[in-house]
């Protein structure tokens, strides 16, 4: 058996190192219209605790009392003293109104918890796949884009601050140009910004500042 020779092929250029391999087109730029991300929901671990405790003190004490009311005890004075002020003052009363605030109060940031999803230091990242989760914190974003702004020449100083929908970043500018290294810089943040692969792509607002001494 003789092995047919291969069909000679064309000089292939080495690929890039692991490092620099680049990412899918649909995760370096525009929107994944395949697969939406949100931002993850918290898990309210403190108010639940707290609406718990709150909850779990009330009925066990009520328990402790009409148990004992049940076994021939008198109600708890604390219980008769309740009753009695519920049955009694009337509803323009300023207590009355004052606890019915705090209750509404409550109740509607419990219903604002319930709703919303928290974790808002949280950025959530584009996934290629249904099901994949993932998400960077806004101090490590702003680390990484403040290194990339004081790779830009001119740039001595630099301060970035990431929010969920506008990145700002000061710059002191020792030397060139301030407009050209404000260019620059804006040109540098949004192509690392676009490496990070966010969901919502915040927008760069740039301000620099010369300074001689």
């Amino acid at each position: 058996m003789t092995k047919e020779p291969e069909e000679p092929r064309g000089p292939t250029e080495p690929g890039p190192p692991e490092h620099e391999v680049p990412l899918p087109p649909d995760l370096v730029a525009g929107e994944d219209r395949r697969h939406r991300t949100h931002r993850p929901w918290s898990a309210r671990r403190v108010p639940a605790a707290l609406v718990a405790s709150v909850i779990l003190v009330a009925a066990v004490a009520a328990l402790i009392d009409v148990v004992a009311v049940r076994a021939g005890r008198p109600a708890a004075a604390w219980r008769r003293h309740l009753a009695d002020e519920m049955a009694t003052r009337p509803l323009d009363d300023v207590w009355v109104l004052t606890g019915a605030a705090v209750a509404a109060v409550l109740g509607i940031w419990l219903i604002v918890l319930a709703l919303t999803p928290g974790l808002r230091h949280w950025l959530p990242l584009r996934s290629p796949a249904p099901g994949l989760r993932a998400s960077l914190d806004r101090d490590g974003a702003a680390d990484l884009l403040r290194d990339a702004a004081m790779r830009v020449p001119g740039v001595s100083t630099a301060r970035v601050r990431v929010r969920r929908h506008r990145v700002k970043a000061r710059a002191d500018v020792r030397f060139r140009d301030p407009q050209q290294v404000k260019d620059d810089l804006t040109a540098v943040l949004d192509e690392e910004r676009d490496r990070l692969v966010l969901a919502r792509p915040p927008r760069i607002v740039v301000r620099v500042r010369q300074r001689t001494h």
